[in-house]
């Protein structure tokens, strides 16, 4: 299967065409997420800036195998914990690679790793004012997301299902109200387990899944990231195409009127 290279979207100046987005977490090694993100067909990928050596350089550094000439780098403030840590973290980003870009992520609990949704509206808000293009990663709240889009957000990242928990989307229908109540870019984030996961995402019309742990935990990463890549795109095109009512009853392939009567 081909992209369809007209069929692209905006976050911002940005355009891509890749709706698959990976990050670079929990590989066996750099190479392994180069190959892995080669496989994906994926643009952009992104960057945990406190997890991460950004100011390394050379063979057994991140940017050496993934460089920023070749692709978008969203960096992300992963292990932030309060709007100041956040901002903080988004400043050094963008002082190290030289981007406005960055996925915001304010992190409410420990366990669950979910969003705290007041400190990401703040640490949005201060960042936009910053000049940020601003992908903040919330939960799966409608209102949330219209907040975010009002504050200037150019796209919305609503999660799935728990940070690396692969149990796919808990919640379709506050993806389907998201989808219907906001006008930008819609990603879904966190949670993608597997292709089917990430097809279902697509055929209900986000604009674009990211996924981080559902390629690199695979026993075979490589292969997932194609496999992903296929999925998204086939859900793409299943939403485009529009799927056949659902019925309760069979209804029959061929029509029953004008049958030829047997001897």
């Amino acid at each position: 299967m081909t992209t369809d290279n007209t069929d692209t979207y905006r976050i911002g100046s940005y355009e891509f065409r890749s709706r698959l987005i990976i990050g670079t977490g929990k590989y066996a090694s750099f190479r392994q997420n180069r190959e892995a993100l080669d496989a994906s067909g994926a643009e952009m990928i992104t960057v945990a800036v406190r997890r991460v050596d950004l100011a390394a350089r050379g063979a057994d550094s991140l940017l050496d195998h993934i460089p920023p000439s070749q692709f978008t780098i969203l960096p992300n403030t992963a292990g932030c914990f309060t709007a100041d840590e956040a901002v903080t973290t988004a400043l050094l980003a963008r002082e190290l690679l030289d981007t406005p870009l960055v996925k915001l992520e304010v992190i409410g609990d420990k366990r669950t790793l979910f969003p705290d949704v007041p400190a990401t509206l703040e640490a949005a808000k201060r960042l936009i004012a910053e000049g940020f293009v601003v992908l903040p990663y919330i939960t799966d709240d409608p209102v949330a997301c219209q907040r975010l889009e009002q504050l200037g957000c150019p796209a919305v990242m609503p999660l799935a299902a728990p940070i690396g928990s692969g149990l796919g989307i808990r919640n379709p229908t506050n993806l389907r109200i998201i989808l219907e109540t906001v006008e930008v870019p819609v990603i879904v984030d966190a949670g993608v387990g597997t292709a089917s996961d990430a097809a279902v995402a697509m055929e209900l019309g986000a604009t674009a899944v990211l996924m981080n742990s559902g390629i690199a935990g695979a026993k075979d990463p490589i292969k997932m990231a194609r496999a992903m890549r296929l999925a998204v795109e086939a859900g793409r095109l299943a939403h485009q195409a529009g799927r056949m009512p659902r019925r309760l009853h069979a209804s029959a392939s061929s029509p029953e009127d004008g049958l030829i009567e047997l001897p």
